[in-house]
Parts: structure tokens; C-alpha cells; sequence
């Protein structure tokens, strides 16, 4: 595709809008006799007056209050419980099909579910949001005040929790067999706050006053063994058996999250485990007089599920998350267990082609060796037929390159909680060594370390990842760039081993939430041009693609980001107390703090813009709002002193009368989705800066690109495939390429180099290590500080003057109202190919092997 020209258009461009005004207004009539058979099928709608009958019945008889004295909590709990009386029917349903079809069924394993809030994702998906909005309104009630009553659901850190989240929404609208599974933890991540520009760390406790969303099966209750030692027994024709006698039993209580799919095509369940003590207290000591011994059982059990990622740079933080992550996995291996033997009858014969089971990133890769110890030591299975069940059900997605985030744990930490599970890794780790190593590589011992299950060294260490690829079917990665690193730089022995097992699934958001619920405005815009299937068949909108430089196509589509930056503006002036112009470029960047994701390369520009404005007063650019949402990890301090920074230096800038309100920086707290539903569609600019090589694909660039941002990034993760689809001309890509990376690493990188050789670039640097921004010239010496002496490890400065051009670029076009307006329409009408639906159908026919089911009304 051909970088267009700015300037004027030719009378001949004028003739083509004409043309293209007449073929708009025939797409619509085209679009408008569109009908998907499901939308008749499965059709959920009730009238206005029903729904609001049931919201004021659920009112007084459910929540057990009246409308006069009814508070906005109450009415929204009432407005959930009538959405629920349609999604539990179709909840019954689809169950009903699946049991009776005895169906293949994929179990989704994952420390992480990102879910926000269902309330308007839920109506929307059953296609009742407007019925159930005008329902309000005859009552008096505002909904949009009332969703904000929700809490989001705290189960989820970043983009991992998020894409599982969307893969369950379409798990759910494909119809696809399907159960989530993780934990239900009583606290999220933390909730954070800022304070004199820090980040402090509070407790996110998100359903303190319980959550009408879910519900506790406590029929599917089990009972996880901790801990103790392993006796070996030998029978009298000379077996051997293994009995392992635990210290403490956990009890894994489930709740039940329903995931609707969009138009009620099925709904599926997200079942997470709540730790439990097998006896709520020592009723004994209790008794005796010590009450507060009485509770330390109860206590300790209640830790395992009562936060999302302890901090495990302590020996005890390293215990509690191991034991997170046994806890879940044995719980959901027990249920699919209980499950399948409720057809079956513990005969495994068809485990294999029944179940199948994604590891999501290394945290439920215990889940190998848990399922190996429940075939041979509670089935009675023998050890060959045990692993060729295991290697057949297990797949294991790799979300990271970054040797921290691939999983190790002390073999001593094993042998106190799980001394059976190690004796299972050290059997299939000897196994795969003498047998399928020695068979490759004979007498290749460094060979052999490098691809041992068990790291040798002072501390002996438990390579998770490595047993994840030993024990998979299959391994993928989430963006074309990643896997081939992930063959090729993280696991090439593995890869030459079993070069088959190595696929690439490229991730996927849910255009349900991210488009259709978040961005009314450009969803009617979608419904008009590209029909009301668009949410299922991502790919249509594509239509609007021809109209990308019609001038009212252009206005409306530009009319609608605008009303959206309105909002975002409003939202940033109650969060933050700053004022900023919507008609100014709104450059965003949300996501996890890390230093390879480079939010201080993104500061160091802001500091170079605001160095260039106090030097020259008569300067004028393109205003511009730089927007920033991101927690750091409790124990990261130098990302933790990297949102001080942007803070502090925010406040300067913003209180600097002397730029003209040119330049606004704002740091959003308690980045979460439902925040993230707000920013998202009011983003002009989307920064997705992480050194190549470094991001496995990310999902924000997809969300932010779908509604008409423009991406300002690196060749990396999925950014490589996005502009391959909306084109690079409407793009701002910078940078070295992994292979500019690699070769720099290689010959020996040195970021002095770059801060000697760039006048510009030392000023910004040497700025953080003064007083001009804090009393303490100290308080900002420690980015100074990694980027020098600490050896600038993700090569922020070899991108400085590289990044500073691509911003240059994004400022000239964005000048140039037309040429923006065109390139925002065709990043959004280019990404059919990054929904999660196309992801979930990759998964699907690559690796899970699954039929979807029609979900009728059978019972």
C-alpha cells in the first residue's frame, strides 16, 4: 500500500467521494437486510415493561428493599439478578447439551483471569443493554450510574489475565466446550494509590460484600493433600507402591462465574478455587482457652487463595506461591477427574480424547506431574499408559522470552510440600534424559544439563518450562515474531527434538467488550456500514475500509473519538485534578511497569519536548496529553521510582505556564479494565515501545488499533502483524528489529556510546539526576542510574533519536486532519484478524481438536 500525500484533494478524489457516497448508502441498505440465524435462534430480548417488572420483583423479593428507599447499590444487584435468570437458563442449557453429547471439551488452566466488570458485557452480549437501559429510565435510573457500582473482578494482573478472559467470552460464543479454571482470590494484585506521587499498595478487596455474579457449588467441594512424606511399600509379588502421607488437607471450595456468549450462543463457566481449612477451627484448643491458636489453621489455609501474586522474593513468598499454584491445578484436575468418571466410570480408555488441557504460561505446569500421581497412585494406572494420557491431554502456551517470568523453583521447597510430585519430575526427568536425549545427543552431557527438568548448582532448581515442553503435546507461541524466538532462541534443542510440537497461535481480544460495550459510537458506525454480525465476524468491518477518505465518513469517525476524548477528559479531571484539551493528540500508554516495556523511554521524550519548549517561548507544536496507567510489582523499586518520576514531572509540566498548556502529562491510578474501557477508545496515539524481541505479542496494541488509534512501536510481538494488515504508512514504527537487537548485544552494547554522541539525549538524562523536579536531586538518580552504569539492559538509549523522529511524524500527521482521519479508519477496519474468535478457532484445529454444539432448549 502507498504512503498517500497530504495537501488538497484532486477533482478527480472529489469525483471518487461522490462514487463512494452512492456505494456507502448502498452498503447500508445491504448492511441493514443482513440477518444471522443465531440472532433468530438464540434470541434473548424481552420487552421493556417485562424487564422492568423483573428489576422492581428481583428488587423487593431478591434484594429485599423498595424502590423509595432502594440505594444505587441495590438497584444495580437487581439489575444483575434479572440478567441472571436469563443467563442461568441458558447456563442449564448448555450443560444439559454438553453432558448428554458427552463432548470433547478444552479446561483452560490460569493464575490469571482478568474479567473487569459484566454488567454492561453481559447485557450487551445478550443483546438486552437497551431494553434493560430504557427499563432504568421509566424507573428513574441512570445505568451507566449504576455500573459503576461494580467492583472489577480482581483476578488478574495484566494482559495474560485479560486474553484469558477473552478467550473464555469466546469459548462461549463459538459454542465450544469449555471450562476456565483459577483462583478465586479474595484480594486482587492491590489496589493502588498515589501519594506525594508514589505508589502505595492497598488491599483490592473486590468482593468484600460478595459478588451476585457468581455462585459457591459446594457439591463439587475437594480436598487437596500438602506437605507430610512419601512411603514406599512393596507388595508380595514384589510391586512397588507408592503411598504419600500428607501433613495438612486443603479444601477447594469452587465458585462458579458464567460467561456469556455474545447473542446467548452458549455460556460457559469460569470455576475458581477458594482455599478452605478442612475444619474450620481446633474446636479443642479453642475450648482450652486459646482462641487465637484456635484460628491459625484457618488462617494460614485461608493465605493461599488470599492474594494474586504474593511476593516471593522471600522463602515464604516463594512456599505460598508454589503452593497457589498446586492448589489450583490439583483442585481442577480432581473436578475434570470427577467429571469424566461421572460418564466413564474410571475407565481412562477415552481420557484422552475427551479432555484436553491448556497450561496457561508456566503457573499450572505442577498440574504434569499432579495428574501422573493421581493416575498411578489413586487410578491404579501403570506409569507408561499414566504418561501417555498426560502427554497426549496437556498443551502449554509460552507468554515470555524473559528468563525471570519462566518459572524455577528450589528442589528443597519441593521436597517439603510436594515430595511426591518431585519424585514424579525426577522419574520423568530420568526417562527423558537416558531414553529421549542419550537417544539424540549419546553421551552429550552439557546436552543433557541444558535440557534436565532439574537445574544443577548450589541451590538445585525445578525448570517449569522444561517440563512443560517434556510433557506437552503441544507448545505454542502468541505472535509469529515470538514463536519463532521461542524455537528458536528459547528452546532450540527442544525444537529439533519435536519439531511438530511448535505452533504459533497469534493472540486475540473480544471485539464483544472491546468495540461493541466500550465504543457505542463506532459499533452504530459498524452496524450501519458492515451489519449487526460485525461482533461475530470481525473480518466485516473491513467495509469500512473503501470510505477511509470519504469526508463525512471521515467526520463521523472522527466525531466519535472525539465525544470519547470528552469523556476520558472528564474522567482524568476527577481522577487526577488536571485539565486537559481534547482537541490535543492523546498519546497513551497502559500497561504493566517494566522496564522492557520502556515507559521511561516514553518519559525521556516528554522531557525532551519540555526541554525544547522552555528553550524557545515562541515554540509552538501540536498539543499533546501524554497518558499513563501501570502498577508496579510491590518489591520492583526502580518501577516504582519510574512512576514517581513521571508523576513529578508531570506536575511540573502541568503547572508550567510558561509552555501554554502545549504539553500535559497524567498518570491515571488503579489501572484496571474497566479504566482501561474508558482510555481505550479516546487514544489518539497508542505507545507500545518494548525493546524488539522482548514483548510476546501484547493485546492493548489490538484493542487500542480497533478503535482508530494509531500505533506508535517497535517491530515487536503482534505490532509486526497489526501493521502488516492497517499498513506501516498509517503507522509509526521505530527502532532497531530483533535482529538489530541481537546483533548489538552480540558485538557489545554500550549506552555510553549513545549518551556521549547525543547532545539532546544527555541533557534529558543528566535533567533526572538534578533538583529541577524534586528538593532531592537524588530521587530520580536511579533511572539515570540503570540506563548508565546499570548497562541500559532493554537498550533504551540505542532508541532515543529513533523514537523522537516517530513522534515527529505522529505530530505532522496529526496536523494534517484528513490524512489522520484515514489512517485512524483503517487501523480500526483492518483488524478482522486479531479477535479472539480467530484465535480460539487457530487453538481449535491446531491443538484441541473440538466440535462446537448448537445450544438448544432441551430440558
Amino acid at each position: 500500500m502507498a504512503v498517500r500525500s497530504s495537501g488538497a484533494k484532486s477533482s478527480a478524489g472529489n469525483k471518487r467521494s461522490v462514487k463512494k457516497a452512492v456505494s456507502l448508502a448502498e452498503t447500508k441498505a445491504v448492511a441493514a437486510a443482513k440477518v444471522d440465524a443465531r440472532a433468530d435462534k438464540n434470541s434473548l430480548k424481552l420487552d421493556v415493561n417485562v424487564f422492568k417488572e423483573k428489576i422492581v420483583h428481583h428488587l423487593r423479593c431478591t434484594i429485599g428493599t423498595s424502590e423509595k428507599k432502594a440505594s444505587k447499590l441495590a438497584w444495580w444487584q437487581a439489575l444483575v439478578a434479572t440478567a441472571n435468570e436469563l443467563i442461568f437458563d441458558r447456563l442449564t442449557q448448555t450443560q444439559y447439551t454438553h453432558a448428554t453429547k458427552d463432548t470433547r471439551a478444552v479446561h483452560y488452566l490460569s493464575a490469571e483471569f482478568l474479567m473487569g466488570r459484566l454488567t454492561v458485557n453481559n447485557l450487551v452480549s445478550l443483546e438486552v443493554y437497551n431494553t434493560a437501559k430504557s427499563a432504568l429510565q421509566e424507573l428513574g435510573i441512570d445505568i451507566n450510574e449504576l455500573c459503576e457500582e461494580e467492583t472489577d473482578m480482581a483476578l488478574g494482573n495484566g494482559g495474560l489475565g485479560r486474553l484469558a478472559a477473552c478467550f473464555m467470552d469466546s469459548l462461549a460464543t463459538l459454542a465450544y466446550p469449555s471450562v476456565g479454571y483459577g483462583i478465586h482470590y479474595e484480594n486482587g494484585l492491590f489496589r493502588q494509590e498515589i501519594r506525594e506521587g508514589r505508589q502505595i499498595e492497598r488491599p483490592d478487596s473486590w468482593r468484600e460484600y460478595g459478588c451476585p455474579w457468581e455462585v459457591c457449588r459446594p457439591e463439587s467441594v475437594q480436598e487437596v493433600p500438602i506437605g507430610g512424606f512419601v512411603e514406599t511399600q512393596t507388595a508380595p509379588d514384589g510391586s512397588i507402591r507408592k503411598v504419600w502421607h500428607p501433613e495438612h488437607m486443603i479444601k477447594g471450595v469452587p465458585w462458579d462465574i458464567p460467561v456469556v456468549g455474545f447473542r446467548g450462543a452458549s455460556v460457559t463457566i469460569l470455576r475458581l478455587w477458594e482455599s478452605r481449612p478442612t475444619e474450620s477451627f481446633n474446636w479443642d484448643v479453642f475450648n482450652a482457652g486459646g482462641y487465637v491458636d484456635a484460628q491459625n489453621e484457618k488462617a494460614a489455609v485461608e493465605t493461599i487463595s488470599k492474594v494474586l501474586y504474593p511476593n516471593d522474593s522471600t522463602e515464604a513468598g516463594k512456599m505460598l506461591r508454589l503452593t497457589q499454584q498446586y492448589f489450583f491445578s490439583s483442585c481442577s484436575l480432581r473436578d475434570i477427574l470427577r467429571r469424566y468418571n461421572r460418564t466413564h466410570f474410571h475407565d481412562y480408555g477415552e481420557f484422552a480424547k475427551k479432555i484436553a488441557i491448556q497450561l496457561n504460561d508456566t503457573h499450572p505446569v505442577i498440574a504434569i506431574p499432579e495428574l501422573m500421581r493421581l493416575l498411578v497412585d489413586e487410578e491404579g494406572i501403570s506409569w507408561d499408559a499414566a504418561w501417555e494420557i498426560v502427554t497426549e491431554v496437556f498443551s502449554y502456551t509460552n507468554h515470555t522470552l524473559l528468563p525471570e517470568a519462566l518459572e524455577k523453583w528450589p528442589v528443597y521447597i519441593f521436597e517439603k510440600l510436594l515430595p511426591r510430585h518431585l519424585e514424579i519430575i525426577y522419574e520423568i526427568n530420568y526417562r527423558f534424559l537416558n531414553e529421549v536425549v542419550e537417544a539424540k545427543w549419546s553421551g552429550d552431557d552439557e546436552k543433557k544439563r541444558k535440557l534436565s527438568i532439574i537445574e544443577e548448582g548450589p541451590c538445585k532448581m525445578v525448570r517449569m518450562a522444561n517440563l512443560a515442553v517434556i510433557a506437552s503435546r503441544k507448545i505454542n507461541g502468541v505472535a509469529e515474531i515470538h514463536s519463532k524466538l521461542v524455537r528458536e532462541n528459547l528452546f532450540p534443542e527442544f525444537s529439533t527434538l519435536w519439531p511438530d510440537r511448535f505452533c504459533n497461535v497469534t493472540n486475540g481480544v473480544t471485539p464483544r467488550r472491546w468495540m461493541l460495550a466500550c465504543n457505542p459510537g463506532l459499533a452504530e458506525l459498524y452496524n450501519e456500514i458492515a451489519g449487526k454480525d460485525w461482533p461475530l465476524h470481525l473480518d466485516s468491518c473491513a467495509a469500512l475500509r473503501p470510505y477511509a477518505d470519504d469526508p463525512q465518513i471521515q467526520k463521523r469517525f472522527m466525531d466519535i473519538k472525539f465525544k470519547n476524548k470528552v469523556a476520558l477528559a472528564a474522567e482524568i479531571k476527577k481522577l487526577c485534578g488536571v485539565e486537559v484539551d481534547p482537541h490535543a493528540m492523546f498519546d497513551v500508554q497502559i500497561k504493566r511497569l517494566h522496564e522492557y516495556k520502556r515507559q521511561h523511554l516514553n518519559l525521556l521524550y516528554i522531557l525532551h519536548l519540555y526541554r525544547k519548549l522552555l528553550a524557545d517561548p515562541a515554540m509552538r507544536i501540536v498539543p499533546q496529553v501524554f497518558i499513563f496507567g501501570a502498577k508496579a510489582a510491590p518489591a520492583y523499586t526502580l518501577a516504582k521510582n519510574i512512576i514517581y518520576a513521571i508523576n513529578v514531572i508531570g506536575d511540573k509540566i502541568n503547572n508550567d505556564y510558561r509552555i501554554r498548556n502545549q504539553l500535559k502529562v497524567v498518570f491515571m491510578p488503579n489501572y484496571r479494565v474497566s479504566l482501561a474501557e474508558k482510555i481505550i477508545p479516546a487514544a489518539d496515539i497508542s505507545e507500545q515501545i518494548s525493546t524488539a524481541g522482548y514483548e510476546a505479542s501484547g493485546t492493548s496494541n489490538m484493542k487500542f488499533s480497533m478503535n482508530g488509534a494509531l500505533t506508535l512501536g517497535t517491530m515487536d510481538g503482534a505490532n509486526i502483524e497489526i501493521v502488516a494488515e492497517a499498513g506501516v504508512e498509517n503507522n509509526f514504527i521505530f527502532g532497531m528489529s530483533v535482529k538489530d537487537v541481537q546483533e548489538l548485544k552480540a558485538k557489545g552494547y554500550n549506552p555510553w556510546d549513545f549518551y556521549n554522541s547525543n547532545q539532546d539525549l544527555r541533557a534529558v538524562v543528566d535533567w533526572l539526576d538534578s533538583d529541577f523536579f524534586t528538593e532531592d536531586r537524588q530521587a530520580l538518580a536511579s533511572i539515570k542510574h540503570s540506563l548508565l552504569e546499570g548497562g541500559d539492559p532493554y537498550m533504551v538509549l540505542a532508541d532515543f533519536a529513533s523514537y523522537c523522529a516517530a513522534h515527529k511524524r505522529a505530530e505532522e500527521m496529526y496536523a494534517d486532519k484528513a490524512r489522520w482521519a484515514h489512517a485512524a479508519i483503517m487501523n480500526s477496519a483492518s483488524m478482522g484478524k486479531f479477535s479472539s474468535d480467530r484465535s480460539i478457532e487457530d487453538y481449535v484445529h491446531n491443538i484441541w481438536k473440538l466440535k462446537n454444539y448448537e445450544i438448544k432448549d432441551e430440558i
